[in-house]
Order: C-alpha cells, then structure tokens, then sequence
C-alpha cells in the first residue's frame, strides 16, 4: 500500500493502489511506456483520475514533475494523516447511509486513500461499503447516483454486448461480479439499483483478497424490475419494463457469456450475484462446465458454514452424521448448504448421499418440504422432500423434527421466535442456532434474544453462531481465482475443492475462537 511516498518511483503506482503481492502486474511489465503516462495527463487530468490521484499527499517533487504547482494548496500531508482526517469526519456523520455516500465519493475521487483507509479501519467500515448499509444505498441507488462504478447491460445492448465490454477501460480483467437485481440480499427486486452489490463486493475483494482495482469489474444485467415502486420512480435509472424472462433473457445472458469468454479469455472468474433461485441454479448448471463460474449464494456461503459446523463439533461432539438438521429456508443459500453437508457427510462415512440427506430437512414459505409436496416443488427442493406429514408452521416442524442444529436461510427478519428458541432448548443441552441472512434487520434473530431465550446464560456453554459478514470476509472468490486459474474449466469449484476449503476454514476457526464459544 502507498504511503504518500513518490508517484514517480513507486513500483506499485501500476497496481490500482494494492501492492501487487502476487505479481499480478507481471503483463504490464514488458511495456515500453508505464501505462498511466498513455492514460492520465499531467495536471488538472491526473488529480481527476482516481487511479492516481493522491491528493494533499502528492510530494513536492511530484508538484513539480506533474505541473501541479497551484492546483493544491501548499501543504503536503501523510497518506495517515489524509487517513486520520477522513475517519474524524466519517465520525460524524450519524445515518450509515452519509458513510456510504462519503466513502463512494472518495473512492471515485483517490483509490489508493479509499483502500488504505478500508484495509486500516475494516471493523469499522466493512459494514459500510457492504452489508447492512449496502442494502439501503441499492434500495436509494438512483438518488445518490453521482457517476458509473462498473458496466450496465440492458435489453437494449442485446446483439452488442461484446462492444459494450470493450468500452470498459481495463483490460487486464480476472473478476467479474454480475448480477441481475431480482433477489438483492434480503430486499427482493431491486433492478438495476441492485450495481451496489456488484461495487461493493468487489471493493472487499481487492481491500481483503489483494486483487487489483483494475482487474475488478461489478455488471449489471438490466433486464426490467417487477418492483412497481421503481416502475413508477422518475429518478429510477434502469429500464422501466416487466421483467425479460425465459428466451429473451437465455439468449442475453448467453451473448454475455460468450462476450465475457471473448473479450477477457476463459478464466476470468464470473460470479453470479443475488439472482432469483431459479434462475441462480441454471445459470451454474449451464455455464459451469464452460466457464470458470461461480455462485456466492450457493457455494460460498455453503463452504463458510461447513466450516463452522466442522468447528463446532468440537463443542457439539460427535460427527456430522450424528446431528440432525432443520433448515428455515429452501432457496440457493438453504439447499446449497444443505447438499454440501450431505456430501461431508458421504465423504465422511461413505454412505451415499441419498441417505445421508435424510439427516436433512428443509422448511419453505409453504411448510415442511416432505414427499407429499413433490410433484409442486422446484426442481432444486425436490431432494429434500423425505416422508413425513405435512407441518405448516416452524415451531411444530422444529418439535416434530427435534433438530440438534438450527438454521436460518429464509431471508425473512424474526422467524426464530421465542417459542422457536425455547422448543430448541427443551431437547439439546447445547442448541447449535445459526441466524444467517442478511441484511442484518432480515436476521432470523440476534445472539442476545437466543440466549435469553434459550436460558443459555454462561456464554461458555453455548453454542449458538452468526455468521453475518463471514461469508464475505472468509471464502473470498480471489483466493479461488488463484488457486484455480490454473486448472481446466471443468475443474473448478467442484463439491470436493469446497469441502477442502471448508476444513481449511474450519481448522483456522477452530485455531481463532476458544472451543467452548464458537463465534464465526
């Protein structure tokens, strides 16, 4: 990371502002010209180029060399000064939502500081540039839209997609997050409002995972929004149309796949972002044997909690086959997690995976999912349908399945009520709850109503998880990216490589946290 020294001499002033750790760089290098001398002007143009600019922090030697001589005043600060003032004034300012707003500006005017001031003050920041407060900046994105962060895509770019990639400035591309905004966290169809997500995603990327800005790029798909808030918004900035579906949208998202493939080779890194279950399963199926793919919702956040129940069985005992599991929620998080524990389990006892996902139930908005209910469930439900009369609410299906490990997936904020919890804790003396989505408001519950209610009250007992933010601080997709750019497509991201990630993850959590209180 720079720390205000010379533009001129820094090696790094190529890498977007992260020191290029892993010689990603390396293709720049035998270049005849540093590349920021063809792209940026001196002067006024540099200091308007958030790549480059340092602001208060460019050296006197610099002002000189750059023809800056009065476009600054005439102190020079430190990038930890620089660094102090922003965190004083982000102090402030009391609504989350001036944060974000003020950290997004800076972004778009000094990278280097906006990173700097990320990787320093993470703790603190992190559930500013992403959730909780991404969730409302999407949902107000169109007024506080100031200028374009990444690419948009929309119905009217069909038949030029390729044209419109290579409008984008970089070239050097290794990770792409797209989405198309039907399912943004837990707030339902946001359109193209849903390029927060994408933004800030990939800011945690480059502030945890080392990825360059400039190999960095958020998409959106736009292809309509079935909210009819936005419909009617003037200041919406996406398309205002019913929602493309089936062949229209197939045969869009199969130019942007084909675009993507062309224009920055077969292993930049796709990551599909908050779509619609139904479409989240297909895309993976379809592309995953082409394309080097892969589905936050589904895979990430099923390895990150793997992970945390390998942990916790050093609390809990005994295996994973020994547990019993409930799920609230039965879309790409819920059966993705759900189907890697049955393959740990398989993996773990050598039963096939049809009868170690027995173990597993599953609760959707209609109830219980049992064998009564096959012929009406999507196709990605139907593993989990087990005979068993219909259940209709949670708490009876939490009583009549007696589960020793509880997990929220729903989406839905306060469905693990107290009559939910105390069932819970009338039949385990350790309850293994796991509240998981997010935003934050939409959490099935906090720590503290589970202990109070669960009458848990010596912390060194319990072993109840939140994992809100550790599935995008432990499994980033630019630890795949370089583990696996050097495999054949159809290699990556197979069940076996995440299962190996998980017990990696879990090793280091069960290193990190005490083994009476497991705390992901």
């Amino acid at each position: 990371m720079m720390n205000g020294g010379d533009l001129v001499n820094n090696k790094s002033a190529v890498g977007g502002g992260v020191e290029d750790m892993y010689g990603e760089d390396s293709a720049t290098m035998d270049q005849p010209v540093t590349p920021w001398t063809v792209s940026v002007a001196s002067g006024y143009s540099l200091m308007r180029d958030p790549r480059h600019n340092k602001g208060l922090a460019f050296t006197e030697k610099e002002r000189d060399a750059h023809y800056l001589r009065g476009l600054l005043p005439p102190a020079v600060f430190s990038q930890e000064l620089q660094e102090k003032k922003l965190m004083h004034n982000l102090r402030q300012y009391k609504v989350p939502l001036q944060r974000y707003v003020a950290m997004m500006d800076l972004q778009e005017r000094n990278e280097r500081l906006f990173y700097k001031l990320l990787i320093d003050n993470v703790e603190e920041l992190l559930p500013v540039v992403y959730t909780p407060t991404v969730g409302e900046a999407c949902q107000k994105y169109g007024s506080i839209f100031r200028r374009p962060q990444g690419l948009y895509i929309s119905l009217k770019e069909k038949g030029k997609i390729l044209e419109v990639l290579k409008n984008w400035p970089e070239r050097s591309v290794q990770v792409i997050v797209v989405t198309d905004g039907e399912r943004i966290l837990g707030l339902g169809d946001l359109g193209c409002q849903g390029m927060g997500i994408p933004v800030g995603k990939l800011s945690l990327y480059t502030a945890l995972g080392g990825v360059r800005p400039s190999a960095c790029l958020p998409i959106t798909i736009d292809v309509g929004t079935n909210n009819e808030k936005l419909l009617n918004d003037e200041f919406y900035i996406g398309l205002k149309q019913r929602r493309a579906t089936g062949q229209e949208y197939a045969e869009l998202l199969q130019e942007f796949m084909s675009a993507v493939k062309q224009n920055y080779g077969e292993k930049v890194l796709i990551q599909f972002e908050d779509f619609a279950n139904h479409n989240a399963f297909e895309l993976l199926a379809k592309y995953s044997s082409t394309h080097l793919v892969f589905n936050d919702d589904i895979q990430g956040t099923a390895s990150v909690v793997l992970a945390g129940l390998i942990a916790a069985l050093k609390l809990l005992g005994g295996t994973l086959a020994d547990h019993r599991f409930l799920f609230l929620g039965a879309g790409e998080a819920g059966t993705g997690i759900a189907e890697l524990i049955a393959l740990e389990m398989s993996k773990q006892n050598g039963n096939p995976i049809e009868e170690n996902r027995k173990k597993i139930w599953l609760v959707d908005s209609k109830g219980l999912i049992v064998d009564s209910r096959k012929e009406s469930l999507q196709h990605f439900k139907k593993p989990w349908a087990h005979e068993h009369e219909p259940v209709r609410e949670l708490v009876d299906a939490v009583k009549a399945i007696k589960p020793t490990i509880l997990i929220g997936t729903s989406g839905v904020g306060k469905q693990f009520t107290k009559e939910v919890v105390e069932a819970m804790a009338s039949f385990n003396e350790k309850p293994l709850i796991m509240a998981l989505s997010n935003p934050t408001s939409q959490a099935e519950c906090t720590a503290e109503e589970a202990y109070t209610w669960s009458e848990v009250y010596d912390l060194q007992c319990s072993s109840i998880m939140e994992l809100y933010e550790s599935i995008n601080l432990h499994l980033c997709p630019p630890f795949i990216c370089r583990v696996e750019q050097s495999l054949p497509v159809e290699a990556h991201l197979t069940p076996l490589n995440m299962m190996a990630k998980s017990s990696c993850l879990a090793r280091q959590t069960m290193l990190t946290y005490s083994l009476d209180l497991v705390w992901v």
